[in-house]
Formats: structure tokens, sequence, C-alpha cells
């Protein structure tokens, strides 16, 4: 996948596209697959880079969402519960079963929430990952040796499915590529193109360098999330507000707050919400909170209230009390929820998806998580296929493998995440020794891998590399600055750039880097 190559597809087309699809992340890739799987001529735009956005900023769990089964949405958990199995078939390079301990403190918790999530167990079916059971005290220490022990009575345990979500965004772009469809990133859409009312393509600009294009379609869709009002005002200025974003935060502790490879799940924190502390990529992941924000914005930042609020709640769980000492990143993500009339907080927001088709035509999607990415793109392709009068094909992307499916990509070691792409970086490490030398002592990436994405993963900043096609900034935002000049350098000779590029891209990599680091 070559951003050149997929220019040269988006002038080579001097007709009608078949869709155009706005938005870069999980929805609008997945959209992307679904489309050109079924044989239809598709482009997508991104803004910035793939997965820039709530994609790249999730908790990294492929689930049902048992916070949806306390609410009683059965329905949602169902849906996610099957795509959870589905993902897990088609990307197993980058899906894998995780096992969660329930710790419980009262008399009431083990009864109860083993009750839950035996519940879940059902609704899962056959694509269930393992049965969850009731834990003695020992057991549950065992699990979690860090787990706060005072008041401990034991615990439940539960399977649900982890990953990487941006790595995840990436390979789904790549299938989309592999099956007929362009994508772009760093082009943005500026306007919509109608004719007599009804919406027939986009102005875009290409951001690097500053070409714009008419492109017209049978169909647009609208698959920006927290930004979908912003193209929704494009098309009718007086447009009512669909999605009502809202923040959450993680963040990043060393292993040692939670050796092992199982994760907490804490059911009900002060707001309501579920906190989760998970291994991964040999670090913690703690979050998430819920707060509503009034803006959206591409790069959102943690407030100080919720750095604290993670802070406090990970401290009665963990025998280790972390402090913002020990914090080695954190991020902020938004949710693009539906918004409601009567609803005043964004916990009481809908999690499912919406589909909404304006007069001229535009049809938005909205809403959803992650996990049913997949089932959201199906929904949008087969209504899109309708407005625009194409002809009528069946969805195919249940048994479609992602790029980079492999069984047993863990045999690739620090490798494992791309899969069947893997033996191919490893030929690259062996063009030149340097290739295989390690960007910095606190991560396992090493320099042939920047020359790789920018090869063949569209990489076009520092900033891409170190925080979307690898985790660097996520998993140590210091660390990462230092590894910056390198990366900088690597991409300058690939692309094309020459020194004052690398300065910039090392100055700009730092000033957002400095939004990661606790102080």
């Amino acid at each position: 996948m070559k951003r050149t190559e997929m220019i040269s597809r988006l002038e080579d087309n001097k007709g009608e596209w078949d869709i155009i699809i706005v938005g870069g992340g999980a929805t609008g890739v997945g959209i992307a697959i679904d489309a050109a799987s079924r044989g239809y001529q598709v482009l997508l735009l991104e803004q910035s880079d793939f997965a820039k956005g709530t994609s790249s900023r999730s908790t990294k769990l492929i689930h049902g969402g048992v916070r949806y089964l306390q609410q009683g949405n059965v329905s949602l958990v169902l849906e996610a519960l099957e795509e959870r199995g589905l993902l897990l078939e088609n990307a197993p390079h980058l899906v894998h079963n995780l096992l969660f301990v329930v710790p419980n403190y009262d008399w009431w918790e083990g009864p109860f929430y083993g009750i839950g999530l035996k519940l879940y167990d059902v609704l899962a079916g056959k694509r269930g990952f393992g049965a969850s059971k009731n834990l003695s005290k020992e057991k549950t220490i065992k699990h979690i040796p860090t787990v706060e022990k005072k008041g401990l009575r034991g615990g439940v345990i539960y399977h649900d499915g982890q990953f990487d979500d941006s790595r995840l965004v990436i390979n789904m772009a790549q299938t989309a590529a592999e099956q007929g469809g362009t994508l772009l990133n760093y082009f943005k859409v500026i306007d919509l193109i109608k004719k007599d009312g009804q919406t027939c393509g986009v102005i875009t600009r290409d951001e690097e360098s500053e070409k714009e294009y008419e492109l017209k379609a049978k169909v647009v869709i609208n698959a920006t999330g927290v930004f979908s009002d912003a193209i929704r005002k494009m098309d009718f200025n007086d447009a009512r507000p669909l999605v009502k974003p809202s923040q959450g935060i993680h963040i990043v502790l060393d292993k040692s707050f939670l050796p092992g490879d199982s994760a907490i799940m804490v059911p009900h924190t002060d707001d309501g919400r579920v906190l989760f502390a998970i291994p991964w990529h040999d670090k913690v992941l703690v979050g998430t909170t819920d707060t509503a924000v009034d803006r959206s914005d591409l790069e959102p930042l943690a407030q100080e209230e919720e750095i604290d609020f993670v802070i406090t709640h990970a401290a009665r769980y963990l025998t280790k009390d972390p402090t913002r000492a020990d914090v080695l990143s954190v991020f902020a993500g938004l949710r693009p929820l539906i918004s409601g009339e009567d609803a005043m907080e964004t916990a009481a927001l809908s999690r499912d998806h919406s589909l909404s088709i304006s007069r001229s035509g535009l049809v938005t999607i909205a809403g959803g998580k992650w996990t049913t990415y997949r089932k959201m793109a199906q929904d949008t392709v087969k209504q899109a296929a309708m407005i625009a009068h194409l002809e009528s094909r069946e969805c195919v992307t249940k048994n479609l493998h992602i790029h980079g499916y492999h069984k047993h990509s863990e045999r690739f070691g620090d490798l494992a995440l791309y899969g069947s792409d893997a033996p191919q970086i490893q030929d690259l490490f062996r063009e030149k020794k340097e290739y295989s030398e390690k960007l910095a002592p606190e991560f396992s990436t090493s320099a042939g891998e920047v020359v790789w994405a920018v090869r063949h993963e569209m990489a076009r900043t520092v900033e891409d590399f170190l925080s979307r096609r690898t985790r660097c900034l996520l998993l140590n935002a210091r660390a990462s600055v230092e590894a910056a000049p390198v990366v900088a350098d690597l991409m300058a000779k690939e692309l094309g750039m020459g020194k004052k590029w690398k300065k910039e891209q090392v100055r700009e990599y730092e000033e957002l880097a400095r939004g990661y680091i606790v102080s």
C-alpha cells in the first residue's frame, strides 16, 4: 500500500466513483473493505492519518461489553460477542484471548457477578473465548499477585478479547486496497458537491501538495466519528447535532504494577463506569473516564482531574499504589456517542450505531463501538448501495481474512503484530545491518520497521510511525521523544526529504508528546 500508487488510482479515474467515504478510522476503513470486496468502485479520504482519532485511543479491547449487559442492552452485547468471535478468526495476529479477574470485597459480589458473567458466556455461545468461574481468595491472588488483599473475599474470572487498535486499522486499510479500494491519508474534504439539491461528490485537498480535486460519486458516506456534524453542516448548515463527544483517558504504567497475564476489571467506579487494568505490550494500561466535552479535537488532552481519578481508583485495587511520577504516558480519546435530547450525562447516551440519510442523500454513520465495526460497515454499504442504485451484492466480510492473517504469528517474536508480513520485514533487516538495530533501549521496535512503514503502510510523519504504526508514544512518551530524531532521519531518506523537514518533524513531535507526559 503506497500513497503514490493510491494517488495514481485517484487521478486515473476520470469518471464517477460508486462510493466516496469520508473518514479513515475503523468505521470508514471497515466500510471501504466491505464495499470494495463487493466489487464497488470505492474511494476513502482521511484528513489526517488513518486511525488518528478515536480508533487509536481505545482501551484495546475487542469485547461484548459487560457494562452494556448491566444496562440491559442485550442486543448490543449479542452483536458485539458475535463480531468479537469473527475478529479472532479473521485477524488472529492482532486479536487474542485475555483473562479478566473481577476482585470481590463484599459478600454479595461473588454470586452477583458470577451469575452475570455466566449469562455473558451463554450469549457468546459457540464463539465464546472461555468459561467464567468463581475463584477463592487464594486463586484470585495467584492470578493477580498485586491485587489489594485487605478485605478481599475472592474473585470471578471471565474471558474477553484484546487487540492493537491502530495496527488493525492499518491492516484493514491494506485489506481494502487489496480488494481494489483507493484509500488516501492527508486528503481533507473541504466541501461537498451538489447537483439539483443532491450530494454527488466532494472537493478534497491533498494536504501535502495542496492540490485540490473535484470528485464525483453516486453516494457519499460520512464516517468521521466525532467530526460527523462538521461534514453534515457542509451538507446543510442548519443540521441538528447528531453526535455528543465524551472523553475517556488511559494511563500507562510499568509492568510491575500488574505482573502476569491477567487483567483486572472493576465493574463500578465512582462515576458509574467500568475500570480496567490490562497488560498490554509489556506495560499496564489503566482506564477509563467518562467526561463530557464541548468540542471535538484531533488531539484531545487528558484533564488533570481525569488523571487523578484513574490513579486514585487504580490505587484502591493494587498493593503498589501508582503516583503521577509512575505514569509513562497518558492519552485521551473521544467517543462518538449518539446524542439524545433528554440525555444529560454521556453515560446515558447510546453506543448503538445510527445511520442517517439527509435530504441530499448524504449517508452518515455514527456511534457504535470498535468491536462492531464490520457489522456497522455491512449496514452502511447496504443502505448506500440502495441510495446510489448500485447493483445489489452480498456482503462477504464475515469470512474475509484481514491483511497479515497468521494463526501462529507469535513465532515471529517482536514482529508478531505484523503477522504474515513479518518474514518480509526480517528480509528487510538483512538488507542493512542498521535496520535490525533498536530505536531506543525502552522499545523492541527496530529501525527497519520505520522503512517498512514508509514503503508499505503509508506512514508520512514521525508521529504516524511512533504513535500508530508502532505504539511507542503511548507506551513511554519521554522515551519516544528520544527516538524521534532517528525516526525522522530514516523517514527523510525514504521520502526524499531534507534537513529542514527533519528538524520540523522532530519539533512537531516533541510538542505533541508533551501532551502525553504527566508532570
